[in-house]
């Protein structure tokens, strides 16, 4: 496309469309987009960057005509402005396709892929790359920290990316990963998700299967070690394929992993001999196996492992990862993106590490359109009963899911209780804040976990709190 064209973004607000809005502005387009709703922290990220983002969908904001729409992968049919442009002829296409063909030419392609892990792991591997100097491109489904931004145009040749096996768009139903073509991946773990999208496990493993016979027999994969599932997608690489993990089998095996309130520290030996000592503040052993794929995929790249040291050493996180959004009276207040009950019970694992003295607690939202469904139930209830108070909001839109695979917020509880822990379910977010701060003590910590906005809770559960420091009289009410 030539330069100085309009490009209107439907669905701006997603993490990796605001990243791409941000990449098209920085190459010299007109930029615009609209969304349903925007929240933090893409619409503050949008907003930094002086993108224009319109609320609701509707036609006028189509007007002036734009030369080129994208169309978000949660945009279907019956939107107002993806109606507009069909009836219009308004050229339009896919967030994958418009990367591939504006970004991914002539660049060595990384991809880090799985069901779960790949935001931190992306953001470690474009920290190792422009530490060690090498400018490398990177568009990332979150805010890498480090960087302040979820997208970097550099001089280098790498181009890494964060590579999602959600849809396409509403006429491409295929994953975005596809659209690539990478030179080498991470593969970092293989379950069931987006129930929404997939019928059962064989379909989520059909598409990873795909991914991993693009990747020439030059390239490379970083795969984790365990799960028969990820064993069966990596069994017809063409590729040289390395495992990483705790297993004596694997190529890069984890030893000696020590996880501290301050740090965590971990040896990594490259096929049995010792080979690099690393560190990090990050929590969760989860972490330390996302920053070992990140590790060896850079060292297949030439990076020393001075450089690999030093680059974790300064890493920060992911905006939404474990982040602390506040700490009052000795409350400390935890924003996670967990949305699946492997993710969750990582999540609450690493703050048991982190927070070893404290009482925990966890506030779900189920919003993604895996824990919406009974699918995980009973997992969920094993994960969830990993904290010692329990809080669930209701089921996010749930009358959009059938009540036959529905998630079902009285068994989940029941369960929760079966394993010793307190369990309450509170349909809305003030009436959680209502419940939950005069409870809070100091030492606590809270884990508020949801994919998306959660009513505003990040900032009501701390307000209450305050306030009720500022009104001691009125902490039992």
């Amino acid at each position: 496309m030539t330069k100085a064209k309009h490009i209107h973004l439907i669905g701006i607000c997603g993490t990796a469309m605001a990243s791409l809005a941000g990449m098209l502005q920085q190459r010299g387009f007109r930029v615009t987009g609209s969304d349903a709703a925007a929240y933090p922290p893409m619409s503050d990220f949008l907003a930094s960057l002086g993108i224009p983002v319109h609320q609701p969908f509707a036609i006028k904001n189509l007007d002036p005509r734009p030369d080129l729409v994208v169309v978000g992968n949660v945009v279907s049919r019956g939107n107002v402005e993806l109606e507009h442009i069909l009836d219009q002829r308004i050229p339009f296409a896919s967030l994958p396709q418009v990367l591939h063909d504006e970004f991914l030419r002539g660049k060595e392609v990384l991809v880090v892929a799985g069901t779960h892990g790949k935001t931190t792991t992306t953001s470690i591997l474009a920290w190792i790359f422009q530490t060690a100097g090498l400018q490398p491109s990177f568009l990332i489904g979150g805010i890498a920290e480090n960087f302040g931004s979820s997208f970097q145009l550099g001089e280098g040749k790498h181009f890494i990316l964060e590579g999602d096996e959600y849809d396409t768009a509403f006429f491409d139903k295929g994953p975005k990963f596809l659209h690539y073509f990478p030179d080498a991946i991470i593969l970092t773990s293989v379950e069931f998700d987006h129930a929404d999208i997939y019928k059962d496990l064989d379909a989520v493993e059909t598409a990873f299967k795909r991914l991993v016979n693009l990747i020439p027999k030059r390239g490379r994969i970083i795969g984790f070690d365990s799960g028969e599932s990820i064993d069966r997608c990596l069994a017809r690489a063409f590729c040289p394929v390395e495992r990483y993990g705790s297993s004596p089998q694997a190529t890069w095996q984890i030893v000696d992993l020590r996880l501290d309130p301050a740090r965590t520290s971990w040896t990594v030996l490259r096929d049995g001999k010792p080979w690099a000592n690393f560190e990090f503040s990050l929590a969760g052993e989860y972490n330390v196996w996302n920053a070992t794929a990140a590790a060896a995929l850079a060292a297949s790249c030439g990076i020393d492992t001075v450089e690999i040291s030093a680059a974790l050493k300064t890493f920060k996180s992911v905006k939404r990862r474990l982040e602390v959004r506040a700490t009052l009276n000795g409350v400390t207040i935890i924003d996670d993106f967990a949305h699946h009950p492997t993710a969750i019970a990582g999540t609450l694992k690493a703050l048991r590490s982190r927070y070893p003295d404290s009482r925990l607690w966890v506030i779900l939202e189920p919003r993604s359109n895996t824990l919406r469904r009974n699918v995980f139930q009973t997992d969920l209830a094993r994960s969830l009963a990993l904290a010692d108070e329990v809080v669930v909001a209701e089921v996010f839109k749930s009358e959009a899911i059938p009540a036959v695979e529905r998630l079902d917020l009285a068994a989940v509880a029941s369960d929760i209780k079966k394993q010793g822990r307190r369990a309450r379910i509170v349909p809305t977010v003030d009436g959680i804040v209502q419940l939950v701060a005069p409870e809070l003590r100091a030492g606590d910590v809270v884990a508020i976990l949801s994919n998306g906005g959660f009513g505003g809770i990040y900032e009501k559960l701390p307000e209450r709190l305050q306030s009720l420091t500022a009104s001691p009289a009125k902490a039992g009410q």
